[in-house]
């Protein structure tokens, strides 16, 4: 399969995130939180700028302290790849409001595109199943996407969809970069305005 056939990730990213009610999305460093920002900057959005390997962990806390949301991790191989021991305690916990989506180009796109496992075997929807997933599946065909979406947003946690997509890189489109303001965003987007007074 060419990279011009593979899924465009910015297309993926914005069906997924489109009409997404009050979910909560965690976004891995790098292009995912590129692409979820050129989706539509949301304050229920939280884009990592570092902690790479860390986006599941912070979903899962995020899934156990707000079971009555939907809490979406927007991932990449690479960075999933990184953390893939957090897999096993998101098994472990089974938060049905969980879902973690890896956007799949098979590559380090931030540090020069350089192939990751997945590109050379490694299947990270059977190492999902293996650890006690609900749901996990591979997507790599347009016509599946819709189905897929609509386990993300809907299936019983904890499930697991890895999309392939195409390798190419996207423009970029940066998220604010401040740290503090982010998660103070985010925290009144999940709990309200709680300041004193």
């Amino acid at each position: 399969m060419t990279a011009s056939e593979k899924l465009n990730r910015r297309e993926v990213v914005k069906s997924l995130l489109s009409n997404r009610g009050e979910t909560l999305v965690v976004s891995g460093l790098g292009q995912p939180a590129y692409d979820a920002f050129a989706a539509g900057d949301d304050p229920r959005n939280f884009y990592l700028w570092g902690a790479m390997g860390g986006a599941a962990s912070m979903g899962l806390g995020l899934a156990v302290a707000q079971p009555e949301r939907r809490v979406v991790v927007l991932t990449g191989d690479g960075e999933l790849l990184m953390g893939l021991g957090s897999l096993a305690a998101v098994g472990a916990e089974k938060a049905g409001n969980l879902a973690i989506v890896v956007l799949d180009n098979e590559r380090y796109g931030e540090t020069g595109q350089q192939k990751t496992h997945t590109g050379r075997g490694t299947d990270l929807a059977a190492v999902a199943m293996a650890v006690g997933f609900r749901t996990a599946l591979t997507v790599a065909d347009e016509a599946d996407l819709p189905e897929a979406i609509r386990i993300a947003r809907e299936g019983e946690g904890p499930v697991m969809v890895v999309i392939k997509v195409s390798e190419a890189p996207a423009g970029m489109a940066l998220p604010p970069k401040d740290g503090a303001y982010l998660k103070m965003r985010f925290r009144e987007a999940v709990l309200g305005d709680r300041t004193p007074g």
